[in-house]
């Protein structure tokens, strides 16, 4: 027997235009320009620039209301649309549209890596199939340079995909000839095959050069581990100096060799969201002018509901199109409004981060930053956490001591001797410094770093010590160790 029963929940649904907001809130001002002409592109209704008479133009969505319950029109469409074929356009979020567009989307023409070792590949005198081998080397090559696909994988693939029957001899003597193309270590299989390749590049350009290839190739994991003092016993090296500059060689080569290809890396500037300036000891914010554009609903459209307002027919054709006008004036509307609310809110959270950090905004002092947690600047403005997460996330501003991400201002509190909190961005400070400072024959544990900051007067725990040490990128001590 069934049994019909009655549940009631509670769910927090976002509107479109609350998901618009958040997702123009969370990105960077870099970005900004690109996403207002993706919209001013799929919505003609959207226009750039200062609107003329703003007053004559509907501006709600009950003006729109009106106008369309009241109008009946047999208005010809072709006389306001022209010869334009407007249902091409596709607003996001809309369904009524497919997702592929056949738009052309244009690309900037860049040679990448994998051109330029295709372009090597041909100076070298290869029958087709090698020249194939070749190509499937090379597509299997990763962005970091590396091939981890191993070679019996690789015959597989010729195999099924080029129908070319091979062995791993014949496929390892032409990786070879790749291995020698530019970038140096380009094609490796491992960290200790790519230094090797370097390593090798370099030889007859002294005895540095042969110990260090030495080094790698016969004690590469104690040379991991910086067991420094194993690897000069074995190698029985007299000059201490000539392990030493062997040992810099090794740690100055290209770990990733696929990331830096002959001026193929893009040089990337940090566009500030945010510029402050300090005006006699006033600290002045204000937003990057990018963060504010002008846009404003087109005139053309709105006319089109004046128009049909004043007719005293309709049909089902105009209906449609009417409905299309509103549905893009709305999206116009909102969108407007979102970038708008974007403004506010990035201000009004940067003048709380501010005002929370003002003696280090005045001066640039790092010991001056007090502990400061999302949490603290939601309250102080009265929005959720989450908000201040997004602005926090990808906005940078611009001091007189340098361009600084938001995040950098917020940290944990420690708690010292004396009862006050700092930020654990000092204590970092700290413990860079005692390590920076250190003997680095004997490097300092976490256990004797934990020591040295709790007679300083921070009350911080060893594994806390180990967190902000990783935090900072810096090794264990047994790593740090030197000759």
């Amino acid at each position: 027997m069934q049994k019909l029963s009655l549940t009631q929940s509670l769910s927090q649904k976002l509107s479109p235009q609350q998901i618009q907001f958040i997702k123009l809130l969370q990105i960077p001002t870099a970005e900004l320009d690109t996403r207002i002409e993706e919209e001013l592109e799929i919505n003609p209704a959207l226009e750039e620039g200062k609107e003329d008479n703003p007053d004559e133009m509907p501006s709600s969505e009950d003006d729109f209301e009106e106008s369309y319950e009241k109008s009946e029109d047999d208005l010809n469409v072709e006389d306001y649309l022209g010869d334009d074929d407007y249902s091409g356009y596709k607003m996001q979020g809309d369904g009524n549209y497919p997702e592929d567009d056949d738009r052309e989307i244009p690309t900037p023409e860049n040679i990448t890596l994998n051109d330029q070792l295709i372009s090597q590949l041909g100076f070298l005198r290869l029958d087709d199939r090698q020249y194939t081998i070749g190509m499937q080397l090379i597509g299997s090559i990763e962005s970091d340079g590396y091939i981890r696909r191993e070679l019996d994988a690789i015959v597989n693939d010729l195999a099924f995909a080029q129908n070319i029957e091979t062995d791993i001899d014949e496929v390892e003597e032409i990786l070879r000839k790749i291995q020698d193309f530019d970038p140096a270590g380009i094609a490796a299989r491992n960290l200790q095959e790519c230094l090797i390749l370097q390593l090798e590049r370099k030889l007859g350009m002294g005895d540095a050069i042969t110990i260090a290839l030495e080094i790698v190739n016969d004690h590469f994991e104690e040379f991991t581990k910086k067991h420094y003092d194993k690897i000069v016993k074995r190698l029985s090296i007299p000059d201490e100096e000539l392990m030493k500059e062997a040992i810099n060689i090794i740690t100055k080569l290209n770990p990733k060799p696929g990331g830096v290809s002959g001026g193929l890396v893009k040089t990337q500037f940090l566009i500030p969201d945010f510029m402050l300036t300090n005006n006699n000891g006033k600290l002045e914010i204000s937003l990057n002018s990018k963060n504010a554009p002008e846009l404003h609903v087109s005139r053309s459209y709105a006319e089109m509901f004046q128009t049909y307002d004043k007719s005293d027919k309709k049909d089902k054709k105009l209906k449609e199109t009417v409905s299309f006008v509103k549905q893009k004036l709305d999206a116009a509307r909102w969108f407007i409004d979102a970038i708008k609310q974007r403004q506010q809110t990035l201000l009004l959270t940067m003048n709380a981060i501010v005002q929370y950090q003002y003696d280090f905004f005045l001066e640039g002092d790092e010991s001056k930053l007090r502990p400061m947690i999302l949490k603290d600047i939601a309250q102080e403005i009265g929005m959720d956490i989450s908000t201040i997460s997004r602005v926090a996330n990808s906005k940078s501003v611009q001091t007189e001591f340098g361009i600084y991400p938001l995040k950098y201002f917020f940290s944990e509190g420690i708690a010292t001797d004396s009862g006050e909190d700092v930020s654990s961005r000092e204590v970092k400070n700290v413990l860079k410094e005692y390590i920076d400072k250190e003997d680095k024959r004997k490097p300092l544990s976490d256990d004797k770093l934990e020591k040295m900051l709790n007679e300083k007067g921070y009350n911080i725990a060893r594994r806390t010590v180990a967190k902000y040490r990783e935090q900072l990128n810096i090794p264990v001590a047994r790593l740090r160790k030197e000759l």
